[in-house]
């Protein structure tokens, strides 16, 4: 067997210690298939919708975490000598340091081929990140090939914009902007008795803008109104009334992921059978949303429209479930979570993640020139969602006072 750490013994040791207390595991069995478990039935009454990531979750999802992740080593081993031609993303964040190591232990406990991993350097990224990465490859003695794009984050945001809130409301703003949608015609369809008729005369109104109709009107294509999903403006609370009486200034797009990831990603893993990445329900966003291609699978594991095969083995692994194999196999992340105090990374400096500012200013005291580059390609954003934030706050504040009685409503109890 060949060596996954430099240290041979360190490697025998940490073998029997995943073993120890679990029995044999599942070999290239699907290991869901053997830790079944009974979900409780829904005791309230009401009819509650929930999306494919709940109803189709695995078995496994609902395991506590030494049983669930010996069913992913399983579920890894199955998938690699079923697809072994394999190509995994590793970021240099907390989730890839998760999926390599089981990635890299299932290979070795079933002798299973050789995973080929890439990094994706946007053309912002911390040297914690940078500097982790190759100590991970030497770590287990694997190579993580670099990639940059051809167009990085400051060629992208300056074309095309910068992210707004989360990637969803980007993509919408970006047609709403595009388009020259107002923001008005929330109050026709709101106002109007047809709802399907309204959508319909929306859409001769605004051809080829329907994923900015959706997100203003909180509906679907057909009119149906669908005020609870993501997908629409009010999943963010006030963001409708703050921006109808605050426009913004600044172009809105999610394009900067698409070029510096998305699209080299997809020139790097194209003549692969299975792409493997390390995204997580309990990220949330459009990583929680699913996807058409699920339909051919599950959320975990599904056949694109080009014949491969996307695999997500951390799908459902929840952040206790991390937090406990970190502890259980002494995983160290980089130095942005163990020095830094960062909670998560992702792109440097992003303005979708509503702690940018703050993790800016804890990394900050190490490496400035990153927060100085981030601030002049996210900065707008940054300045624009502070100022969300305190109109939802004063929204908030007068929702609150509004419901708050006081002895003037009582006048007879008052003395005369």
């Amino acid at each position: 067997m060949r060596c996954i750490w430099k240290d041979p013994g360190r490697q025998e040791k940490e073998i029997a210690e995943r073993q120890k207390g679990a029995g044999t595991f599942p070999g290239i069995r699907r290991a869901g298939f053997l830790l079944k478990k009974m979900r409780q039935a829904n005791k309230n009454s009401k009819e509650v919708f929930h999306s494919r990531v709940y109803t189709n979750r695995p078995d496994y999802a609902d395991l506590e975490s030494p049983e669930k992740f010996e069913a992913i080593l399983g579920i890894i081993g199955t998938r690699l000598r079923q697809h072994p031609k394999a190509i995994c993303s590793y970021s240099g964040g907390s989730d890839s340091d998760i999926l390599i190591d089981l990635i890299e232990t299932a290979r070795h406990l079933f002798g299973l081929p050789e995973v080929k991993y890439c990094f994706f350097n946007t053309g912002l990224e911390m040297n914690a990140t940078k500097d982790h990465v190759k100590k991970v490859a030497e770590k287990y003695g694997v190579e993580i090939t670099e990639y940059r794009p051809e167009k990085n984050i400051v060629m992208a945001t300056r074309e095309y914009g910068i992210p707004f809130i989360s990637k969803i409301v980007s993509s919408a703003m970006e047609t709403v902007q595009k388009k020259e949608l107002l923001f008005s015609i929330r109050e026709e369809y709101d106002n109007a008795e047809d709802k399907t008729a309204i959508r319909e005369e929306l859409r001769q109104r605004y051809p080829r803008s329907e994923q900015g109709i959706n997100f203003l009107c909180c509906c679907n294509s057909a009119g149906e109104p669908r005020p609870n999903i993501q997908l629409v403006i009010d999943s963010s609370k006030y963001l409708y009334e703050f921006m109808k009486e605050n426009p913004c200034s600044f172009k809105i797009s999610a394009k900067c992921c698409d070029y510096c990831k998305k699209q080299v990603a997809h020139k790097v893993q194209k003549d692969y059978e299975m792409i493997i990445t390390g995204e997580r329900r309990d990220e949330g966003g459009m990583r929680s949303v699913p996807k058409s291609e699920n339909a051919n699978g599950t959320m975990c594991f599904s056949e694109t429209s080009s014949g491969q095969f996307r695999f997500k083995p951390l799908y459902y692994v929840s952040d206790a479930d991390k937090e406990w194999y970190k502890e259980r196999f002494q995983i160290r992340y980089s130095d942005a979570y163990e020095v830094y105090g960062l909670t998560r990374t992702g792109c440097c400096g992003c303005s979708i993640s509503s702690k940018a500012v703050e993790d800016l200013e804890k990394i900050r005291p190490y490496e400035p020139n990153v927060v100085t580059a981030a601030w002049n390609i996210f900065g707008d954003s940054y300045r624009y969602r502070e100022k969300y934030n305190e109109f939802k706050k004063k929204k908030q504040l007068e929702t609150k006072n509004a419901g708050q009685m006081s002895f003037d409503d009582f006048p007879e109890v008052l003395p005369l």
